[in-house]
């Protein structure tokens, strides 16, 4: 959790109330008006029915009291609501844009973050030691809770052996909000590093339509180009949007 801890920068209220002139000022009293069952109530209703019916709004209140249980969690999950339009892009957010929202601590941004990589680990778990071009709905599926709600490009790889089996998913560039810098040598580096047979590049768009660039077009050729050369096989490249994808291969781009 170093890495998470150390992209925050809070505000610790003085405990001392001479430090406030002598009067005792809480920011939490405002927040604090739900009766003391309310975090009861939901909890019982989320295991009755296995969150169902809960929405976005109820999961947040529940993720957050787990670290503040003497507050009211509602009001900072309506403002993260707020801030980020859905739980899918609360729990996408970086750390460090959490934390700026008004009373997010550090234990609620890393629980939230950690949140987002066990949906990432079970969603990866579907596609490990397996023929991925057999279990494509599950690397769809993969990708699009791994990139579909971020707020930046970023572009990973996904290098596969003889048997399409997945060697290794990683990332190889975080970018901006519409670019992503790629390097086809570097790409390939790696695939040689790895000792794959096959790749499958994956990107995403934070706008949301994942129709491709002149820029992905030519990047991709340039990529299937140099791997063809070198006896690699490139099987697709994804777009991620974030209701649906586009297939470079689907297209006959590929």
């Amino acid at each position: 959790m170093n890495g998470l801890q150390n992209q925050f920068e809070f505000t610790v209220e003085p405990s001392d109330p001479k430090a406030l002139g002598g009067q005792v000022v809480s920011n939490c009293s405002r927040e604090s008006s739900h009766p003391p069952d309310h975090q009861n109530r939901l909890r019982e209703r989320f295991l009755a029915n296995n969150g169902v019916g809960l929405v976005d709004r109820d999961l947040l209140e529940m993720l957050l009291a787990l670290t503040d249980t003497p507050r009211d969690a509602k009001p900072v999950a309506n403002r993260l609501l707020q801030r980020f339009g859905d739980l899918n892009r609360v729990l996408a957010a970086q750390p460090a844009t959490l934390g700026a929202v008004k009373g997010v601590n550090r234990d609620q941004a890393c629980l939230l973050k950690l949140v987002e990589v066990i949906a990432h680990r079970m969603a990866q778990t579907r596609i490990l030691r397996r023929d991925v071009i057999s279990s494509w709905d599950a690397l769809l599926t993969y990708c699009r809770t791994a990139m579909a709600h971020r707020t930046t490009e970023q572009f990973r790889i996904l290098f596969l052996d003889n048997k399409n089996c997945l060697i290794a998913d990683e990332i190889l560039g975080n970018g901006t909000v519409d670019h992503v810098p790629v390097y086809p040598r570097e790409v390939l580096r790696r695939a040689l590093d790895l000792n794959a047979s096959a790749l499958i590049l994956v990107h995403n768009h934070p706008s949301g339509d994942p129709s491709p660039s002149s820029t992905d077009k030519n990047m991709t050729k340039q990529i299937c180009h140099a791997a063809e050369a070198l006896g690699l096989r490139v099987h697709d490249h994804l777009v991620i949007g974030i209701e649906s994808e586009f297939s470079f291969r689907s297209a006959g781009l590929i």
